[in-house]
């Protein structure tokens, strides 16, 4: 049995296309499987910025550091697995069509989650007067196009799969933060969801915008836009804090009670892995614990 890490000693890692990443400390490992079965690992070492500036690790700053960071490592992992999981008779993307299509998967994001909910508040605006009650409607817009999103990835079999492979990410973590050794036996005995998790960090976000974005009064529509893209890394920051928070805290009953709507949530974007997927996700956690 391997000894349990302390609580701040934390890993966590991301679902790629036939593949897992895993990160812990300095080090970054992918594993994705080829169409032969064959299990191919990429490894490196990267310091984290928060931890080479010791401003960029202060509390409230490091958590959209950690997100931009993050996004960077997983595009570049996303675009290695897509390279080892596609067969040679399949088109594989090239580096400039992943970068658009990212582009402009965040200019869609930002228009369904920042601009379309805006829009909405201006019109609202006009007949409720209570400004709480403004931005909790506004949230309820944002939440509902968010699940109406996810939602409609379970349509696609290549999503459910990599669903598949994040139940497998967050069943190895779980085993590893209990102590157990990594087996496949092990693994499949704990849940597929985890409480610090991107889905939940992204469930955070739009509760803790609705108290931040109340602060914006009642602005015009071109404003509101404005002012919410510019308060996003406000509302990372404090959002970064409380997943980590109820990460380290998760026996606490009213910490657990503030993450079980994260954990709902996962039912749709976690699924049981298979053997197989396990053995993936082990392959990756070996290599940074």
């Amino acid at each position: 049995m391997s000894s349990k890490p302390k609580t701040e000693d934390i890993a966590g890692g991301q679902a790629l296309i036939e593949g897992v990443m895993m990160r812990h400390g300095n080090k970054i490992a992918a594993a994705v499987r080829k169409p032969n079965g064959e299990i191919v690992i990429q490894e490196r070492d990267y310091i984290p910025l928060s931890k080479r500036y010791k401003i960029l690790g202060l509390m409230f700053v490091r958590g959209t550091i950690t997100l931009f960071e993050m996004m960077a490592i997983g595009i570049k992992c996303l675009m290695f697995s897509a390279d080892v999981a596609l067969s040679e008779e399949e088109r594989k993307p090239k580096g400039w069509e992943m970068s658009l299509s990212i582009a402009v998967s965040m200019l869609i994001a930002l228009f369904f989650f920042v601009v379309v909910p805006a829009f909405f508040f201006t019109k609202m605006k006009l007949y409720i007067s209570h400004l709480i009650l403004l931005n909790v409607l506004e949230g309820c817009i944002r939440l509902g196009i968010f699940l109406c999103f996810l939602s409609c990835t379970l349509l696609m079999e290549d999503m459910r799969r990599v669903y598949m492979y994040h139940g497998a990410e967050h069943k190895t973590v779980f085993a590893w933060e209990h102590g157990q050794e990594l087996t496949v036996e092990n693994i499949k005995a704990f849940s597929t969801r985890h409480p610090r998790c991107g889905t939940s960090f992204i469930l955070f976000v739009m509760i803790v915008s609705i108290v931040v974005f109340s602060l914006l009064g009642r602005p015009d529509f071109l404003q509101r836009v404005l002012f919410k893209i510019l308060l996003l890394p406000v509302v990372a920051g404090i959002s970064y804090e409380a997943i980590r928070f109820t990460g380290k805290h998760s026996e606490w009953k009213w910490v657990r009670l503030l993450s079980w709507p994260g954990l709902l949530l996962q039912k749709i974007t976690t699924r049981e892995p298979s053997h197989d997927q396990i053995e993936v996700a082990i392959a990756a956690m070996k290599k940074v614990v």
